[in-house]
């Protein structure tokens, strides 16, 4: 079983109304990273998207690069980099710098993609993100093998590709798939990777586990990583008002989204949760504790700095967080694990 770990997110989005230049926005982020880093946090992530007004982030790699260099611990993912997007090799190369900046702590989570502007914006038809997110991921795990190859496939036809630098982690960064349906779960189960569950239970969650089992697989042996965010806060009429506009506002894309997609809409069932955890210390603990159970959650990220707030914003709660919320969560689950071993 993997130890859990906590971290923050970031999309980068600043409203064309913040008032805030980008500069000085992506400056505080990297010193709200750097503090982080000395306070516990032990993950950092990246969402893509990109042709936003907002500036939603398009491009991790470099921020990822900045970050590395003021921190010491933290370790670096997405959640998700929209592979059709990105040359495989290209990204490949891309990890390989990062590892060797940060001295191994580059992980990579992946995705489809499903905005169909961003498949225009591209010039790449949306019928060709199945194929280029399988082509993608097996050229990647060949780039991760240190070894030089060549492949032929539908999308992608390369010749005597060997990756340098070499990576520091063994293997090339660990590597993560999201899932909002049957067939993702079945591609991050085939690619042998962690997961990134979104959406019903039934469809992102429970059929990687099922074919995990039956090719003698167990769910252990592998990371469930989440974006859910935690407020944590002794007054929530004071503190919660502005980070609910600002999760409407964070949210009201996506829907847009999903409804110019026809994805993610309609059908009924238990969902992953990935609503706001909001209370005070002892609540904030409970809910996370029974989520991390309910879902054999190993990563959980919350979004750091909300669209439209300044990103000093929540630092009150993400001391909290870290300091005293985190720490109570792995000595309960420390505690019910000892109790279910005992019996």
């Amino acid at each position: 079983m993997y130890p859990l770990r906590f971290g923050v997110s970031y999309d980068f989005r600043n409203p064309v109304d913040s008032g805030i230049a980008n500069p000085d926005f992506y400056a505080a982020i990297i010193e709200q990273v750097k503090w982080l880093d000395q306070i516990g946090a032990e993950l950092v992530w990246f969402t893509e998207h990109h042709f936003i007004d907002d500036g939603y982030l398009p491009s991790w790699a470099p921020v990822a690069g900045a970050m590395a260099s003021v921190t010491e611990n933290v370790r670096f993912n997405t959640d998700i980099c929209l592979l059709p997007f990105n040359h495989p090799v290209r990204l490949a190369e891309d990890l390989a710098v990062l590892d060797n900046l940060s001295n191994g702590r580059v992980e990579i989570g992946l995705g489809l993609g499903y905005a169909p502007h961003e498949f225009r914006g591209f010039g790449i038809p949306k019928s060709h993100r199945f194929s280029l997110m399988e082509e993608g991921l097996t050229i990647l795990k060949r780039c991760f093998t240190g070894e030089k190859f060549s492949f032929k496939g539908k999308r992608f036809t390369l010749n005597d590709v060997l990756i340098t630098p070499s990576y520091v982690q063994k293997g090339g960064p660990p590597l993560w798939i999201a899932t909002m349906s049957e067939a993702g779960a079945d591609r991050v189960a085939r690619f042998d990777a962690h997961i990134l569950p979104q959406g019903l239970r039934h469809r992102a969650f429970e059929p990687w586990v099922q074919a995990l089992e039956a090719s003698g697989r167990h769910p252990k042996h592998y990371r469930t990583g989440i974006i859910r965010s935690v407020l944590v806060t002794d007054d929530l009429e004071r503190d919660w008002s502005e980070v609910r506009v600002a999760e409407r506002y964070r949210m009201a894309l996506y829907r847009r989204f999903f409804e110019e997609s026809n994805e993610g809409f309609g059908e009924k069932g238990e969902p992953i949760p990935q609503t706001w955890i909001v209370g005070d210390v002892a609540s904030c603990v409970d809910q996370i504790v029974s989520f991390v159970e309910a879902f054999g959650i190993t990563d959980m990220v919350t979004m750091a700095a909300p669209p439209g707030m300044p990103v000093h914003a929540l630092n009150e709660s993400l001391q909290r967080f870290f300091q005293d919320v985190v720490p109570q969560v792995r000595n309960r689950l420390s505690e019910s694990n000892l109790q279910e071993t005992r019996g």
